[in-house]
């Protein structure tokens, strides 16, 4: 069952990260919307990442086939556009004609290709990629093990805020990796998971359920640096700081739970068209607002140019690229039962 307004929510960290490199870049606003801001899109984008894996998965029976079409279903999603991106990458800053992202040698190719490395917006593949192995491990264990998953989301947190989270990154024979991406966003995998989990089977009191509830996405700008009531520096160091965890979870919880499901701001087909193409979105909006600032126009009209040419980019690559090679990887399955 499709939780629609998942959708829109998913559209909406897109937004944010969009909003946020586009501050930067033209200095909107003198960049008050900012500053690595764009985090807290993709720790929405990693929430429901575990949240749907555990929501989907972990009723399912675990053998060598569910595990395999799990797989192959998650490739289908996010490997082809990625990889094309990567490739296209490489060719681009090997001709000295930058449209994509800096990928300067094979070396740097290599370490995305094996999902060990991103620059720019790709850094979020691989962790997300390294966590469908994770949540094997969870997967196993939800049928007669489940209270093992909170023992070892929590043990792992608290591991994690302990060593002030492990900078694991540096090269092998040139070829860079970064598991420190990964480490800092497991959190939200973890959040996810255990919402997912009990989707299905926690009862909220329909007094409690409020379309209000929506407001509690308002929360998420009191983070950004510029609007922070924080006055510690913790708020510039976001991805470890679990106050922030608290705020993006329950933010999370609220719209999930509390929200109900024909919510006309969350369940409506602007959110679904855009909860659809988020993926494109997030990948392919930053070449466009460097192409865009390059105009010399109003930052206002930059913003609409950037906003809708991305929209566009993004509509035209779920339509015939993201989808259709998505769809031939599910058929293959198919027919392979």
């Amino acid at each position: 069952m499709q939780i629609r307004k998942l959708n829109s929510l998913r559209g909406l960290a897109a937004i944010i990260v969009f909003i946020t490199h586009f501050s930067d870049i033209t200095q909107w606003f003198e960049g008050a919307l900012g500053g690595g801001s764009g985090a807290y899109g993709v720790m929405l984008f990693f929430m429901l990442s575990g949240f749907l894996m555990s929501h989907l998965y972990s009723k399912k029976a675990f053998n060598k086939t569910t595990v395999k079409h799990y797989f192959l279903a998650r490739a289908a999603r996010v490997v082809p556009l990625y990889l094309a991106i990567v490739l296209g990458s490489y060719i681009f800053t090997s001709l000295d004609f930058p449209l994509l992202y800096d990928i300067a040698n094979v070396n740097v190719l290599i370490g995305h290709l094996l999902f060990l490395h991103g620059e720019s917006v790709l850094w979020s593949i691989p962790p997300e990629v390294h966590f469908y192995f994770v949540f094997i491990i969870f997967w196993a264990l939800a049928k007669n093990r489940l209270g093992y998953i909170y023992i070892v989301s929590i043990a792992v947190m608290i591991l994690l805020f302990l060593t002030n989270f492990p900078r694991i990154s540096s090269e092998i024979n040139g070829i860079p990796y970064n598991f420190f991406n990964t480490i800092r966003s497991l959190p939200y995998f973890f959040i996810g998971v255990i919402f997912g989990l009990n989707y299905s089977t926690l009862t909220i009191p329909n007094y409690l359920k409020s379309h209000s509830f929506i407001l509690t996405l308002c929360l998420i700008p009191l983070l950004y640096p510029a609007f922070s009531p924080v006055t510690s520096d913790a708020k510039y160091r976001m991805w470890l700081s679990y106050e922030v965890l608290l705020v993006m979870a329950s933010v999370f919880f609220a719209i999930v739970f509390f929200v109900p499901d024909n919510n006309r701001v969350l369940a409506n087909r602007v959110g679904d068209l855009l909860g659809k193409i988020s993926y494109s979105l997030y990948l392919l909006h930053m070449p466009i607002i460097l192409l865009v600032n390059k105009l010399s126009v109003s930052v206002e009209l930059k913003l609409f140019i950037s906003l809708l040419a991305s929209i566009m980019v993004a509509f035209v690559s779920y339509t015939y690229f993201e989808k259709p090679v998505a769809n031939l990887i599910r058929n293959k399955r198919a027919t392979n039962l």
